[in-house]
């Protein structure tokens, strides 16, 4: 039986869209909130993934024990996850235990919001910053991006600060709670052996008295920033360097070359930053990525290296900027289509794969497009769409930083 694309709309707004395969053996359950540190001030930075965490402590129904013990008890495979842009509450189950897990995923979405449960908690997202604080990557990452953005919300950083959080306060957490988390800013996804029409019915029961406050968010492109800085740290050992550049949004056509423009300079392996800078072993890692955002989007260069070669590598880095264009052949094309329709195919062979693909593409469009429709677009990318969005996207204005061991700060 082929894959059947479901949608609908409740009263209040929510929406619910579904890939439906009645041949395969799992189904998936997730909802999607268009809410993540973009839609933050900067005095509440970090509340929505502190939320996201709020939401297993339980609810009027169950406690933090039952949710975590009833999604054992199905033999799920549940998780959450916090973005700039979205927040993601998810659960991949055998078929007989969807409406289960609908049921703790949709009760989750309206947490208990206890004190005693914030206090707790606070301490648990201090301690995954000063984890994160330990990698050196994610500190660059975090300042570059700054940088790039400059007072916008894009610039935020997704945990918060250790100011941020500390100050805090349950109140407002609940505020930001009720403006967000609303039915018309969500999304539930489904997909797998599952009967549509039982599941909608479900959702209306579950979620039909959430109430509609017309989210929104400024969907204004961000102006992009020109930065370079330098800084010492005592704890490295390595020279880390990051740039971040505007590219495509998620919202752009061209956002398929500029993937493949990005593979082409700096994927894993059998790319022109692998081949110039990690195998001859001048870096111990090098990449370029691409990073689509609401109305924005970002080309992410990165590459670590033993502090004194951080010119020379630096310079190789440039040089394959500058020449991508004029180096990509067909034959690096096709290859790179081969492995973007690989990795399409392969994440979405399970229902799992399938609900968070199209819960995000929803989010993010209001539409759907099918796998065999996207590996159709992604096969359909030439060299002349390589090019011209490398034309409208040439890598600048970049926000640039570099941290190496201290004592060994040279200029960037």
């Amino acid at each position: 039986m082929a894959i059947e694309f479901k949608q609908a709309t409740l009263d209040n707004g929510l929406t619910i869209v579904a890939e439906v395969d009645r041949s395969a053996h799992t189904a998936a359950c997730g909802f999607f909130v268009k809410t993540g540190a973009r839609d933050e001030t900067r005095e509440l930075m970090g509340v929505s993934h502190f939320l996201e965490h709020m939401m297993f402590k339980g609810t009027a129904r169950r406690s933090a024990d039952d949710v975590n013990r009833e999604f054992d008890e199905i033999g799920a495979r549940y998780n959450a996850y916090t973005t700039a842009e979205m927040t993601t509450f998810y659960a991949q189950v055998l078929p007989e235990r969807l409406e289960q897990a609908t049921d703790l995923l949709g009760d989750m979405l309206r947490p208990a919001l206890r004190e005693e449960d914030f206090a707790t908690e606070k301490n648990v997202i201090l301690e995954e910053i000063a984890m994160y604080m330990d990698q050196p990557f994610w500190v660059l990452y975090e300042r570059v991006t700054e940088e790039r953005f400059g007072d916008h919300p894009l610039g935020y950083r997704i945990l918060g600060t250790n100011e941020s959080i500390n100050a805090l306060t349950a109140e407002q957490m609940r505020g930001y709670f009720q403006a967000r988390y609303s039915a018309d800013n969500t999304t539930v996804s489904l997909a797998g052996d599952l009967d549509f029409d039982r599941a909608v019915d479900q959702i209306a029961a579950l979620c039909g008295s959430w109430e509609r406050t017309n989210a929104s968010r400024d969907e204004a492109t961000p102006p992009a920033h020109a930065k370079t800085f330098s800084a010492e740290d005592a704890r490295v050992h390595r020279c880390y360097q990051l740039m971040l550049a505007p590219a495509p949004s998620a919202q752009d056509e061209r956002r398929y070359a500029a993937s493949m423009l990005a593979m082409a300079l700096g994927d894993s392996d059998n790319s022109r930053m692998y081949w110039g800078l990690v195998d001859p072993g001048l870096a111990d890692e090098a990449s370029v990525s691409y990073d689509p955002h609401d109305h924005a989007g970002n080309y992410l260069v990165y590459a670590s290296c033993d502090p004194e070669r951080a010119d020379e590598v630096w310079a190789v880095v440039e040089d394959e900027l500058a020449s991508v264009v004029a180096n990509v052949t067909a034959d690096d094309l096709e290859r790179i289509r081969n492995k973007a329709a690989t990795g399409a195919t392969i994440a979405g062979e399970r229902p799992g794969g399938r609900m968070q693909r199209l819960g995000r593409l929803w989010t993010y469009l209001r539409e759907y497009r099918s796998l065999e429709e996207e590996l159709a677009t992604i096969n359909a990318v030439t060299l002349d769409d390589i090019r011209a969005v490398y034309e409208a996207f040439p890598m600048n204005p970049r926000a640039f930083g570099r941290v190496i061991p201290a004592g060994d700060l040279a200029p960037a």
